[in-house]
């Protein structure tokens, strides 16, 4: 059995665009590494949509289009006391400076761990694959929807496996972002651009969905997607 929950999203805007190697720094080296010692995060990735990966969105609503980065803190139960530490470190890091200003967040919250599928050929347990080391990530948003999205994802050439989150409606607060969705990622063993291609036919089509699009795995201290080149 998982010992998540929970995981908690932000889809990330980095408003300053000279800022993004800084903005990396700041969560790479400090602002991650803090949220291990609370005893309710499992485990925190982030990813980048590269401007290649932005170019193969199958889906690009207004509402995210922004977005440069997505990140994902696994929390286990209780998840409230989770949360609250959760907040109070970022209340304390704020507070010692350790805060980075130039993003926003477009879409940010904590969603409850729904389905969990991992591909036979990769071996470990589907609750095993956010652990596996992965290429990427492939991401969709979407409302509502009893329609799980796993299997599709998960039959295609280079998904090593693939997790479903949905809104608690248990959990309500002003910090995060109102309303209802369904969040699917699917990590990849296989170029996420090639994966992209083979999985735009499936979303493109779906109804409700704002967001569909992958996400490169992010390498410390090669942060120059955004730089401009000669």
């Amino acid at each position: 059995m998982s010992k998540v929950s929970h995981g908690f999203f932000s889809f990330t805007e980095v408003t300053d665009p000279s800022a993004h190697a800084a903005y990396n720094a700041w969560h790479q080296l400090d602002h991650l590494p803090e949220q291990y010692p609370l005893a309710g995060i499992v485990h925190g990735q982030r990813w980048v949509s590269t401007p290649q990966c932005r170019a193969a969105r199958a889906v690009n609503g207004s509402a995210l289009d922004p977005i440069h980065y997505v990140t994902c803190y696994l929390m286990s139960e209780p998840i409230q006391q989770t949360l609250d530490d959760f907040f109070a470190l970022g209340a304390e890091l704020h507070r010692l400076n350790r805060f980075f200003g130039a993003r926003r967040a477009l879409l940010t919250g904590p969603f409850r761990a729904r389905e969990t599928v991992a591909a036979p050929r990769v071996l470990v347990s589907a609750a095993a694959v956010p652990y596996r080391p992965h290429r990427g990530v492939y991401v969709v948003v979407e409302g509502p929807t009893e329609a799980d999205l796993t299997g599709a994802l998960l039959a295609q050439q280079g998904v090593a496996g693939a997790w479903a989150f949905t809104t608690d409606p248990a959990l309500t607060s002003r910090r995060w972002t109102a309303g209802a969705r369904r969040i699917t990622v699917a990590w990849l063993d296989d170029a996420p651009l090639a994966v992209a291609d083979r999985i735009a036919p499936i979303v493109a089509g779906r109804s409700g969905v704002e967001f569909a699009g992958p996400f490169e795995t992010i390498t410390p201290w090669q942060w120059g997607w955004f730089e401009p080149h000669d």
